[in-house]
């Protein structure tokens, strides 16, 4: 995947002036930005909760952390009657005034950190927060990957000779449908599913342009991933450039999984059929990471 950044410039010459042009831009409508993808590295004890809320602005300005009046993440396991068998909880509070990141609070009457040995495949994560009086609910199921089995430079390149290869390889675990974010630093991401190499040992090139040297170090993350926050990952990167990152400048057009349930009496139904224009922008995504670096030549 080659990250290709377009730039369109409009010139207008009227004689030998330039006169500007007042243009009159339409108001939108500011909505909530979560940022909730937790990477869970199953070699540190916790995990590291850091959940950033913004606020959509206007055009040509960039989102502002917003905060909100009370996040709260609930995991357990479900029963096949959708019961949780044990609940327990993760209250969330703001790091730092005006920053619009939130953390397990420090100031809780008990620990409110997550363990990583609570995430485990089929737990359920669930968050809930109050913004401007509006309550928004987010569910996602814990994602395990595999890990990265080889991490190498190569020597080909994919447009222009300033690019550098990168070669990754990692074997899927062949015991189900598995899904795939890989995270290749400056705001460089690539989704990939195992539908052609279930169970199989499979490599791939990652081409960077010429932002990256001779003597820098690159890291490269895999992330599990559900089916849908791969396809919205995939949707995402189809309609951005990667320049502000997919959670900072998201598309208007992709919704996540963070839905508006102010007022309704059963958040199990949570298309918004009904309410199309209630929604938040984002995802809620609990996923294991393995990382693998090397020293560029």
């Amino acid at each position: 995947m080659k990250r290709i950044i377009r730039y369109i410039f409009i010139t207008l010459i009227i004689g030998a002036c330039e006169d500007p042009i007042d243009v009159d831009l339409p108001e939108v409508e500011a909505r909530l930005v979560v940022d909730g993808l937790l990477r869970v590295d199953k070699s540190e004890e916790f995990v590291d909760v850091r959940i950033t809320m913004r606020e959509t602005s206007q055009f040509f300005d960039e989102n502002q952390p917003t905060q909100v009046e009370n996040a709260v993440i609930s995991y357990g396991v479900l029963t096949d009657e959708g019961l949780f068998e044990t609940l327990s909880f993760c209250n969330l509070t703001e790091e730092a005034p005006g920053t619009g990141v939130y953390v397990p609070d420090p100031n809780f009457t008990t620990d409110q950190r997550i363990r990583t040995a609570s995430a485990e495949p089929g737990v359920v994560f669930i968050l809930q927060l109050t913004h401007k009086d509006r309550k928004y609910f987010a569910q996602t199921e814990y994602a395990h990957t595999v890990p990265i089995d080889n991490l190498e430079q190569g020597m080909d390149t994919f447009i222009d000779e300033d690019e550098t290869e990168i070669k990754v390889t990692f074997t899927d675990d062949g015991t189900k449908d598995n899904y795939y974010v890989f995270d290749f630093m400056f705001n460089e991401f690539l989704v990939i599913e195992d539908e052609f190499f279930q169970g199989q040992q499979f490599e791939f090139s990652y081409f960077y342009d010429d932002e990256i040297s001779a003597g820098d170090e690159v890291t490269v993350s895999i992330l599990g991933s559900t089916e849908e926050f791969y396809n919205y990952m995939n949707l995402v990167l189809e309609q951005t450039q990667n320049d502000g990152g997919v959670f900072q400048t998201p598309v208007a057009t992709v919704r996540g999984n963070v839905f508006d349930i102010t007022g309704l009496d059963n958040i199990t139904i949570l298309d918004n059929v009904e309410r199309p224009n209630d929604y938040a922008l984002g995802f809620f995504a609990v996923a294991q990471e393995y990382t693998s670096s090397l020293i560029v030549q």
